[in-house]
């Protein structure tokens, strides 16, 4: 068993990082409200752009109608965008995506390259040796729609212009404070007929008669401004998901780490007393020895 010293010593250090994972819950805190008021505030005008948006795509032609709606029927190569943090402590948030995205791409038909959001998933995606053309780490803490609109237009040009015929999108679904579940969807070519998770149960019509629209000043129109907007609004939305995901991950971690660091010091304190008994038994031990030794020489 350590002696006293040794045990107030790492009792002091195990306190000391409580104070600090304390404090970084207290910042996730603060901040997973912010990015879910800020994930809440976009749905409404997502909403209303795939309402507007699933109109179009059911009008007959569809194929012709915009080239970002056309499927090719050779696909020779595709994009994904995975979405990670730029700092650790969030628990298995990193980790979790990486899992999501290489179980879902390593064994892709064709070349798959990469565009990373967030320092550590570039770091993670650099290890296992892909390849990345772009990267988007150190984002505001609070992005706007301006801030991430880049990565869109990326993947619109890439398709655009041939250099890849297939775009996905790897990122963390915000369902609640303690579950969070990565999710894989196909950004390009767009696709209505179906969706995934909160979306489907936030974007579909179910029941009703079907919204009718009048297009000013006509649908081709609408469909050179909407259908590359809504492409970013897509990433805009993942984004702000995913920021979300992360500070409540990292939340949940601080505090189960400040939780485990108390019950530490809470056992450490008994081997303290422990061996601060055991001390000070000694010493009486000694003292009574001491003391029959002088009584026996006299």
């Amino acid at each position: 068993m350590a002696n006293a010293r040794e045990v107030k010593q790492r009792i002091r250090s195990v306190k000391n990082i409580a104070q600090v994972t304390r404090a970084l819950q207290a910042v996730s805190a603060s901040r997973v409200r912010k990015a879910m008021d800020a994930m809440y505030n976009t749905r409404p005008y997502a909403n209303k752009a795939w309402q507007v948006l699933t109109h179009i795509a059911g009008q007959p032609g569809r194929e012709v109608l915009h080239p970002l709606l056309t499927h090719r029927d050779e696909v020779r190569s595709a994009i994904v965008v995975m979405i990670s943090s730029d700092r650790g402590l969030a628990g298995p948030y990193n980790t979790n995506i990486l899992r999501a995205t290489l179980n879902a791409f390593n064994n892709f038909p064709v070349p798959v390259r990469y565009i990373s959001v967030g320092r550590k998933g570039t770091e993670l995606l650099h290890r296992r040796g892909k390849e990345i053309i772009a990267d988007f780490s150190g984002l505001p803490a609070e992005p706007t729609f301006n801030d991430v609109s880049p990565i869109g237009r990326i993947l619109v040009d890439e398709f655009l212009s041939g250099g890849t015929d297939e775009a996905y999108l790897m990122y963390t679904d915000f369902v609640n404070m303690v579950r969070q579940d990565p999710v894989k969807k196909k950004l390009l070519p767009l696709e209505y007929e179906t969706t995934e998770g909160l979306v489907e149960a936030e974007f579909t019509q179910h029941d009703g008669p079907k919204a009718a629209y009048i297009y000013e000043p006509g649908e081709m129109e609408i469909l050179d401004e909407i259908i590359p907007s809504f492409t970013r609004l897509q990433v805009y939305q993942a984004v702000l998901e995913s920021f979300a995901s992360e500070h409540a991950a990292r939340m949940v971690a601080m505090k189960n780490a400040t939780d485990n660091a108390t019950e530490l010091a809470g056992l450490l304190q008994l081997d303290y007393n422990k061996a601060r008994q055991l001390s000070i038994t000694s010493d009486i031990l000694d003292i009574v020895g001491g003391a029959e030794a002088l009584a026996k020489s006299k």
